[in-house]
Parts: structure tokens; C-alpha cells; sequence
């Protein structure tokens, strides 16, 4: 799907593209949302050089991600996006021209509709496509904050319930999807330092004092934000060797119990084996008080096993 936005008095106005219409006057963002052939057709007619296709928006080496050519500035860049319970991250291929800008997606993004909310309810201000661009990151950023909020509230939520043997396969499930979403926030905020940096150098003359002190600030924001992803990396992890450590402590107390169980049991196993062997002469099978005698035997060595290991404290 395509569409065209022109911004008046601060609010963005939709206009759907057909593959046969002509940008609108005055258009200041065009937006494609999975668009089909056809509609990378009527795209391709707007770029000097070629359209980057998904294989190209989703290289990771900077030389693909940032560029600069006939057609302006490139950017590709990594978006946060909640799906269900998950967290996932989807790129975005920029385009920024002189009155233009350009964004190819495959997923409709929270973040996008939340600018356009924004703007319309006067929260933020933009005056043309770099503005736009740069309050789409502000968004971004505030974002991944939030998203590492959740996760610290989550763990936090989670470390109370470590111990509960009941619930332990829900914890690491739990604690695995915390860990994901983790190294998706702290991927996406290097991506987002990596994209306004590449902005601060090759779009230096177009950044008004405005400009470069928000990007600044966004900046800084990352730069103290990168830390909290490596501490909940450090939590994450220990949290995985107390949950594991647990696991292994019951399972061994499962296993001394069996073990004490087998050792409580040789006495009688032996006093059992030595009459149940064939010789002739063996005096008390012949005697009454035999049977009970041996009996009595196996139950009192049985008894006195179990007595010693309980004062051991081993039981």
C-alpha cells in the first residue's frame, strides 16, 4: 500500500497512491506498507538508482545500511515492534531528500501510527521530512526505554517465583523471552546510534541548531541506556543458573533419597539372602521361632539404618 502525506499546520495528511496517479503537490513522506510489484513499479520511477529490495534492507554491514548517492540519504534502520507476547524487530529502508522523504516497510509499526497520533495532537512538532524523520527515532528511542522497563519489571516480578518448583518451566520460558527481547532492545538502540550519527556527518549542513541538539540528546539517551541492557543481560543470566541450580539441588535430593533408601535395604536384602541359601545345615530353618527370628532381624536392621542416617541429618 501506498500513501502520501502532506503536512499541514502540523498534522499529516493521508493520501493513498494508485500504481497510475502522480505524487500529490506538496507531499512531504511517502510510505510504502508491503508493496506489491506494481506499486514498487511506481517506485522504482522515483529513484534514480534502484529500489532496495528486503535482502538489501536487511544486510547488517554499515556500507548497506548508510549510504549516500544521486538519490540522498539512505538509512536503513531497525524498529521495535510488540507481537503478542514478543518482541521483534522489523527493518525500514529511508530514503531523506531535500523536501521528500521516502520509508519501504513490511510490517505496519506501532511507531508510525503513533507519530502521526502525535502529531495531530500537537505533542511533537515537524516541519518537513528531516523532522520527521528525527521525531520517528525520538519515538524509537522513548520506546526501547519503555521496553526496558517491562523487562526489569518483568525479571523483578519473576525472581520472587524462582524457587516454586511448580511453575518452573512457565519461569524459564519467561526468562528466555525476557533475554530475547533484551538483546532485540540493545540491537535496535546501536542501530539507532550507528543511524543518527550517520546523520550528524553527512546531513550536517541541513541540521538546524534545533536539530543537532535533539540528535545530541538522543544520543546521550542511548548511551545511557546501553547499560541497563548489560545489567539485565547479567540478571538474566543469573537468574538461568538459579533457576538451573535449583533444578540440580531437588533432583539431587530426589536421588539421596533413593540412595539412602538402597542402603537401608541391604541389611535386610542380606539377612534374606543368607537364609534363603541351600545348605544342610542351617539350625534355625528347622526351628520353630525361625521364620519370625529372621523377620524380626530384617526389620530391626531396616529400623536401625534409618534411625542412624536420621540423627546424621542425613534423611
Amino acid at each position: 500500500m501506498l500513501a502520501a502525506y502532506q503536512l499541514e499546520h502540523n498534522r499529516l495528511r493521508k493520501t493513498p497512491i494508485g500504481a497510475d496517479e502522480r505524487l500529490p503537490e506538496g507531499a512531504v513522506w511517502v510510505d510504502a506498507l508491503e508493496p506489491d510489484e506494481t506499486e514498487r513499479g511506481w517506485l522504482n520511477d522515483q529513484f534514480v538508482g534502484e529500489l532496495p529490495g528486503q535482502e538489501d534492507i536487511d544486510e547488517i554491514e554499515a556500507s548497506s545500511r548508510f549510504f549516500v548517492d544521486q538519490d540522498g540519504i539512505h538509512i536503513n534502520s531497525l524498529f521495535p515492534h510488540k507481537v503478542g507476547q514478543d518482541l521483534r524487530t522489523f527493518n525500514v529502508s529511508f530514503n531523506l531528500r531535500e523536501n521528500l522523504l521516502i520509508s519501504v516497510r513490511e510490517e505496519d509499526l506501532s511507531l508510525f501510527r503513533l507519530l502521526r497520533q502525535y502529531l495531530r495532537q500537537e505533542r511533537i512538532q515537524a516541519t518537513g521530512p528531516l523532522e520527521m524523520l528525527l521525531q520517528l527515532f525520538a519515538l524509537k528511542v522513548d520506546y526501547l526505554s519503555d521496553a526496558i522497563e517491562d523487562v526489569y519489571t518483568i525479571l523483578e516480578n519473576v525472581s520472587d517465583q524462582v524457587f516454586e518448583t511448580e511453575q518452573l518451566d512457565a519461569i524459564l520460558r519467561l526468562i528466555t523471552r525476557q533475554e530475547d527481547a533484551n538483546g532485540k532492545i540493545r540491537l535496535s538502540l546501536l542501530d539507532t546510534q550507528r543511524s543518527l550519527r550517520f546523520l550528524q556527518r553527512y546531513d550536517a549542513e541541513r541540521l538546524s541548531k534545533d536539530n543537532r541538539r535533539e540528535i545530541k540528546q538522543m544520543l546521550a539517551d542511548i548511551e545511557s541506556l546501553l547499560p541497563h541492557t548489560q545489567f539485565l543481560f547479567d540478571k538474566v543470566n543469573f537468574m538461568l543458573d538459579a533457576t538451573m541450580s535449583f533444578t540440580n539441588l531437588e533432583q539431587n535430593k530426589i536421588i539421596k533419597i533413593f540412595s539412602v533408601a538402597a542402603v537401608m535395604f541391604l541389611p535386610p536384602t542380606l539377612i534374606a539372602s543368607i537364609y534363603g541359601m541351600n545348605f544342610a545345615v542351617m539350625p534355625e530353618l528347622s526351628q520353630r521361632w525361625g521364620y519370625p527370628m529372621a523377620i524380626g532381624l530384617m526389620v530391626a536392621s531396616a529400623a536401625g539404618t534409618y534411625t542412624y542416617f536420621k540423627r546424621k541429618g542425613w534423611l
